[in-house]
Parts: structure tokens; C-alpha cells; sequence
């Protein structure tokens, strides 16, 4: 079950074809996986279905900051290095991605341009799903549909939470500091 056009940037990824092959050893990762780890083995089947693999060699960008995104990658296998351009535009190092995270789910659901940059920083194999594949999900098994809307939703109101909290952390440091 493949998607009509391959985003672009997945372009430049060996392409292993449908992520099924995978599907045991993502259940196997579901304990390291925020997203996935009310799924159960079946559901992970289902679900791999929709979704394509693919390699990635070290120093290969996954994710551009700033692209338009219409995916999200669960990493298999590997390590990914997440960067954010700073205000002189220097890449800064913000995250280090273990296997079973997912990246790019803001941007799939909202189709704003991507957050930061993602890139291979050893040999990695990525799960993809796409929006259009998120649709036909939803469309074909409305029940797995709907559990990975609600754990989309987790994920992102946690990142939200997450993020707020440190934005006041700040805020606060500041203040102390000009007093």
C-alpha cells in the first residue's frame, strides 16, 4: 500500500519498500514509544501497512527545517540529530533521537513548515507515514484511525505542555536576573 508520489525529501533515502517486514521489531520498541505504546502487535501490522521503510546513511538530512512536511518518521533502527537554526543561523543541536521516537508530526497534521532539522548520525531505518496514508487509515480502519488520532493528540499536547513549562523556566531565570 504505497502513496501515489514519495515526498521529496525521502528522495534522497533508500527506499526498502512497505514497513510490514518491520512490524515485530516496532512492537518490540513499543516500551521506548511514546506514540505507539498502546498498540498492540496486530494494530502495529495494521498500521505498517500504511506505512514505507527506508535507509538512511550517516550525515543525510530526513527532515528540512523550514520545508513544507506532509509525514512523520518513526526511527527503527539508528540515531538521529534534530537541529534548529539559531537567530544567526547556526545550526544548534536540540535533540538526539533513540530508536522508537517519532519526528514530524506536527507538520503532517498541520502542513506548516517543518520545525527543525533531522539529520542520520549512524545508519538508520525510518518508518514513514504520510498524510495521505494517515487518511486512508482513517477512511479503510476507522478504529486504528481513531487510536492514532488520539495518541497524535497525546503526543503533541505533552510536546505542548513540555515546552511551556521550559518557556516559563526561562521566563523566570530572566526575571530573576534583572532583579
Amino acid at each position: 500500500m504505497t502513496d501515489s508520489a514519495e515526498p521529496v525529501r525521502l528522495a534522497n533515502l533508500e527506499p526498502l519498500g512497505d514497513a510490514t517486514q518491520y512490524a515485530t521489531q516496532i512492537h518490540g520498541m513499543i516500551s521506548y514509544s511514546p506514540m505507539f505504546e498502546n498498540f498492540n502487535l496486530a494494530e502495529i501490522r495494521l498500521l505498517s501497512h500504511f506505512m514505507q521503510a527506508y535507509r538512511a546513511e550517516p550525515g543525510v538530512e530526513i527532515i528540512r527545517e523550514g520545508e513544507p512536511g506532509d509525514f512523520m518518521i518513526m526511527l527503527i533502527e539508528g540515531r538521529i540529530e534534530v537541529f534548529k537554526q539559531d537567530r544567526w543561523n547556526a545550526p544548534r543541536i536540540i535533540a538526539v533521537i533513540a530508536p522508537g521516537k517519532t519526528l514530524g508530526e506536527m507538520s503532517m497534521i498541520d502542513g506548516e513548515p517543518r520545525f527543525a532539522t533531522c539529520v542520520a548520525a549512524v545508519p538508520c531505518m525510518i518508518a514513514v507515514l504520510t498524510r495521505e496514508s494517515l487518511a486512508r487509515i482513517i477512511l479503510e480502519q476507522p478504529i486504528l484511525g481513531a487510536k492514532i488520532l488520539m495518541e497524535l493528540v497525546l503526543t503533541l499536547s505533552q510536546s505542548l505542555r513540555q515546552t511551556s513549562s521550559k518557556l516559563v523556566s526561562y521566563m523566570d531565570r530572566e526575571q530573576s536576573d534583572q532583579t
